[in-house]
């Protein structure tokens, strides 16, 4: 060939004048080079094609089902199965005859407008798509035709290469030579993978919709046209179950724009309500944290790969104890729901490891919406949504769970558990008045000036009484002289991520003006558990290929984020129950005889949200309870959340032997007022004896200097004017 070129080039710089004698015989000498090295490039082809497709198989042979191994979700002992992604085929082959024409016109529509127009290949899709990539300088259009895309599910590998995608084009050329475009989209609708085990469009229509085929009204064949393109994604039962019914109704405008369905067809269609078929409770085990290890998977490996590698996930779940969560959640459920909290969620994690031992979502992942119809709107008014997952997804005001990250940031900086401050009527707004309880300064903001849980203020407490009892006022203080910023950071440290508007927050962060997630917060607290080592979360042990080879291990190490002795004092005073008696009571639900067990719970405002967080040195436990929509309830955290908690904690507790937390060293070497050592009946504000920026310098700011100072000793001197003697009990 190259020679044949080389000659062709010689021969041309050496041809004479074409207007002369000799040009028809240069003409002819030139036209024979040419056609010799067209002959070549055909034969070339030829070659190619034939290397290529030399083993192809029959296209006809579609009626047999493709050999498929599922990907399987265990728990970590690896011996129970929560999940087998395309394990069961569910198919069942019908003919055209038995589809419904919506569907063929919605599937068309949506995948492959040109099928009726093209061979096989769209070269006009191609040459759209390209333009578009162009255009938006990314290769995110497609345009493969139906026809494409049913032999490369049935015959060829999802690998990127040329000798398939040369294979993938010579079929489909050939199918669509040797059968009808009725022919083709039967097999094609009968093939496709939807989700949920279904295969072909009888099994998906079964499977959504409890019925045949042939009987789905415009608006469910539109919605499982909408389905094909990514079934995990858009799986009605899963999280993004609103963007699957926005892309049924853009499934509706083609079917418009192809001349398929009038306009009033279309908005009918839209409006139509469509109500899913309630899945299996025996096809899946821990519903909520399995969604949460499917998406993981889908994100690294994607849908073929899952659908044909049968893998083996050994994940960090303990079967028994989400067992009996799952248990316990239900039948408190039923209780709460006369309190007007209609949905829970609950984590456990071993901080030791950050493995999650169990995961619940919501109170019952196969139940039904409640109210009747609230998933159909689309502000979100349900007050419990099954399959949403409020452990991972859910961002939510954790109340008082929220305090101990300040305290702890409080510690960092020299305060201690005898640190004492004033659990008194104070205003935090510098600008409005310290002695009339204004609801906005000067300039329109809003005065600050909470109260406690009970509206009783209790005068001097110290730092461990005040987070045993939950004050809200001392807590307050606390996050002033801590720091907003310097707070955050610590929980940011200790893995929560989602305090990203500190300007909105303010002084209220510390009684949970902030969303969190549940399962955020539960790790974080393991922290304190591990005195100051973080692990991230973690819900996979390991994954391994159809032949045992390990592709993916945990393999995340433990980083030091938080002091060991402030870890060590946090765990000192949430587990000294002595210092909750006297708001909790001698005998609360929160109190262990036999074990010491960290503990705080959290309620937001108007009860929104109830809470109960707590750890041992092998396990922290999250418990959270309220409406889907932040409706209130009718109880505090303890009320409602602790049930759950403690009984679960029990179930751990008894199967574990008990460890105890290591008392912090004793401090000596701090300014006398960091220790709580003042005079008998001292009635100045902390902010009299220490630099708020400085708190363990030898000399204190002077006390006018700080814009609070006034304020908190008015604070003071009000409510000792009230109290001609006082008692220093929670001391």
């Amino acid at each position: 060939m190259k020679k044949t070129l080389k000659q062709i080039k010689n021969y041309i710089k050496g041809l004479k004048n074409p207007f002369t004698k000799s040009w028809k015989h240069n003409l002819f000498v030139l036209l024979k080079y040419a056609a010799w090295g067209a002959l070549g490039v055909c034969a070339f082809g030829l070659f190619l094609f034939f290397y290529y497709t030399y083993n192809l198989p029959r296209p006809e042979k579609f009626t047999e089902a493709p050999f498929v191994q599922s990907t399987k979700i265990y728990d970590r002992t690896g011996k129970v199965l929560l999940y087998d992604i395309y394990g069961e085929e569910k198919r069942q082959f019908v003919s055209s005859d038995k589809i419904s024409d919506y569907i063929k016109k919605a599937v068309v529509s949506i995948e492959d407008a040109r099928f009726y127009q093209h061979g096989g290949i769209d070269f006009e899709g191609i040459g759209r798509a390209i333009l578009i990539d162009l255009k938006l300088q990314s290769a995110s259009q497609g345009a493969s035709t139906i026809t494409q895309q049913l032999i490369r599910s049935t015959f060829l590998t999802g690998q990127k290469t040329i000798a398939r995608k040369i294979r993938e084009i010579v079929l489909s050329i050939e199918l669509e030579r040797r059968y009808s475009k009725d022919q083709i989209l039967e097999w094609y609708l009968n093939q496709i993978p939807y989700g949920q085990n279904a295969y072909g469009i009888e099994a998906a229509s079964q499977t959504y919709f409890s019925k045949p085929a042939s009987e789905v009204t415009l608006g469910q064949a539109a919605l499982l046209a909408a389905i094909i393109q990514s079934p995990s994604y858009y799986s009605p039962y899963g999280a993004n179950k609103g963007k699957l019914l926005a892309r049924k109704d853009y499934v509706l405008l083609k079917m418009k724009e192809e001349g398929y369905i009038t306009e009033d067809q279309m908005k009918s269609a839209q409006a139509e309500q469509l109500v899913f078929s309630e899945r299996g409770h025996n096809s899946i085990k821990a519903p909520h944290f399995v969604m949460y290890i499917q998406k993981y998977l889908v994100d690294k490996y994607g849908e073929n790969y899952l659908k044909e590698k049968g893998l083996k996930v050994y994940t960090s779940l303990d079967w028994d104890l989400q067992e009996y969560a799952e248990q316990v959640i239900a039948a408190q459920g039923e209780i709460n729901k006369a309190r007007n909290a209609n949905n829970a969620a609950l984590v456990a994690i071993d901080p030791k490891t950050g493995e999650i031992l169990a995961l619940v979502g919501s109170k019952d992942f196969f139940g039904t919406p409640y109210p009747v119809g609230c998933e159909n709107e689309a502000s979100g008014s349900c007050l419990f949504d099954p399959e949403y997952d409020v452990a991972t997804m859910g961002l939510r005001q954790p109340g008082s769970a929220f305090k101990p990250f300040v305290y702890a940031t409080a510690f960092k900086k020299g305060y201690t558990p005898d640190t004492v401050l004033w659990d008194v009527k104070t205003e935090f707004n510098p600008n409005c008045s310290p002695t009339a309880w204004q609801v906005t300064d000067q300039y329109g903001l809003k005065c600050y000036h909470p109260d406690d849980f009970d509206g009783l203020y209790r005068g001097p407490i110290t730092l461990r009484y005040a987070l045993g009892g939950s004050l809200n006022i001392p807590a307050v203080k606390l996050l002033y002289l801590a720091g907003l910023m310097d707070s955050i950071s610590t929980a940011k440290d200790m893995g929560i991520n989602t305090l990203t508007e500190p300007d909105r927050y303010g002084l209220s962060l510390v009684l949970g003006g902030g969303e969190v997630s549940l399962l955020e917060i539960t790790s974080a607290y393991g922290v304190f558990a591990t005195e100051g080592y973080k692990t991230s979360p973690v819900s996979i042990l390991k994954i391994e290929d159809s032949n045992g080879n390990i592709i993916e291990q945990n393999k995340k190490q433990a980083t030091k984020v938080l002091d060991t002795q402030v870890a060590r004092q946090m765990n000192d005073v949430l587990s000294d129950y002595n210092a909750k008696a006297p708001i909790f009571g001698a005998n609360s639900i929160l109190r262990f005889d036999n074990y010491q067990v960290a503990v705080k719970t959290g309620t937001t405002d108007n009860y929104k949200d109830g809470w109960t967080v707590g750890y041992t040195p092998s396990v922290s436990i999250g418990v959270w309870i309220g409406n889907n929509d932040s409706s209130p309830t009718n109880d505090m955290g303890i009320g409602l959340a602790a049930p759950i908690w403690r009984k679960v904690m029990d179930k751990v507790l008894e199967s574990r032997p008990a460890e105890n937390f290591t008392k912090p060293d004793q401090i000596t070497n701090r300014n006398a007022a960091l220790l709580g050592r003042l005079e008998p009946n001292d009635s100045h504000t902390i902010l009299y004896y220490i630099n708020k920026y400085d708190p363990l310098g030898a000399q204190p700011q002077n006390p006018a200097a700080d814009p609070l100072y006034n304020f908190w000793q008015y604070g003071i001197n009000n409510w000792i004017a009230q109290h001609t003697s006082y008692s220093s009990q929670y001391r």
